[in-house]
């Protein structure tokens, strides 16, 4: 069971709710340590003096904000703390707000907010179904480890989800920082009316379980292969380089397509699953990139499929999804 990271309340009004904070997110990032190469010694990092080489204890360390040009304003840790806002262990609701109305991008970490002892269940789940049924999402602020955090809360079926957010001032502008942005007029209603069709036809009920990260296993695969002492030769990616099509035929033949793979699901057999819970959906291998290729190889258990080219996986797939060797259920 997961530890919690904060405990104190959650007030609104004179009602104030204990509570505790736990992580909704696990980071499953692989992290690799440094080694020099060909031997089997660690790479360390030292805090150093760049003009003299020599290393600096922490409690000699200053910070300095830098006004460019070379000047620095140099701020002591005794002078940061006396700024730190105080410490508190309320989250203090100073609105709702409607849900639909807070833009995902304001969005940094989630977080689960549970009830805090039997006493505080009923107002806690009250205060949730009174969110979820006016679908509001509540404004406060957090301290949180000597940072204070605008933060949203708001209701999931089962509990409430605490997100810190960014600031008004921390978030850009994309009519100011992203250039060649399109003018909203200038598309013609049939270009429109052929692009809404070719979303209605890839449109699905978002399923989380269905999406991976392709990368993060071919890389714990390679672990593994190298751990059994095989020598393992990898084909590098190649780019391929962008095709300038027209818009329009490129719409309506996406649209054909999106139909065709629909009525193939309809007919086809059910889906299979890999030893990750990986789905493996009939469609036309000529139509799939070498990745998704891949993935069929990893869950038909194609031996040296990490060696292959893509038109190498394409028929391997082919001759293991016709009768040809299956992953083994785990």
């Amino acid at each position: 069971m997961a530890r919690a990271i904060w405990n104190g309340s959650l007030s609104f009004g004179l009602v104030s709710v204990p509570v505790e904070l736990f992580s909704a997110t696990e980071d499953k990032t692989i992290h690799f340590n440094q080694f020099e190469a060909g031997t089997s010694d660690r790479i360390r990092n030292r805090r150093v003096n760049e003009r003299s080489g020599e290393e600096v204890a922490f409690e000699d360390i200053v910070k300095g904000y830098d006004l460019g040009g070379g000047e620095y304003v140099i701020v002591s840790p005794d002078e940061l703390e006396a700024l730190e806002p105080g410490r508190t262990r309320n989250i203090e609701i100073t609105d709702f707000v409607d849900l639909d109305t807070v833009d995902p991008v304001y969005y940094q970490k989630s977080y689960y907010l549970s009830p805090k002892g039997e006493q505080a269940v009923r107002a806690y789940g009250l205060l949730r179904k009174a969110m979820e049924q006016s679908n509001k999402a509540a404004v406060a602020t957090l301290v949180m480890r000597g940072k204070q955090y605008l933060v949203a809360v708001r209701p999931e079926p089962r509990a409430l989800v605490l997100q810190t957010m960014y600031f008004a001032d921390e978030v850009r502008d994309p009519t100011v920082e992203v250039p060649g942005l399109p003018a909203p007029d200038e598309f013609s209603a049939r270009e429109l009316q052929t692009a809404k069709m070719l979303v209605e036809s890839m449109a699905s009920a978002w399923e989380p379980e269905r999406y991976h990260d392709t990368y993060r296993e071919r890389v714990e695969e390679l672990v593994e292969r190298k751990r059994a002492g095989e020598e393992v030769v990898l084909e590098a990616h190649r780019a391929e380089p962008t095709r300038v099509v027209d818009l329009m035929a490129a719409l309506e033949a996406s649209v054909e397509a999106a139909r065709g793979r629909g009525a193939e699901k309809r007919t086809a057999p059910p889906e299979t699953g890999g030893a990750r819970g990986n789905r493996v959906k009939a469609s036309p291998l000529s139509e799939l990139s070498k990745a998704e290729l891949y993935d069929r190889a990893t869950a038909l258990d194609v031996p040296g499929r990490s060696k292959m080219s893509r038109d190498q996986l394409e028929k391997a797939v082919a001759a293991a999804g016709n009768g040809g060797r299956r992953r083994k259920a785990s």
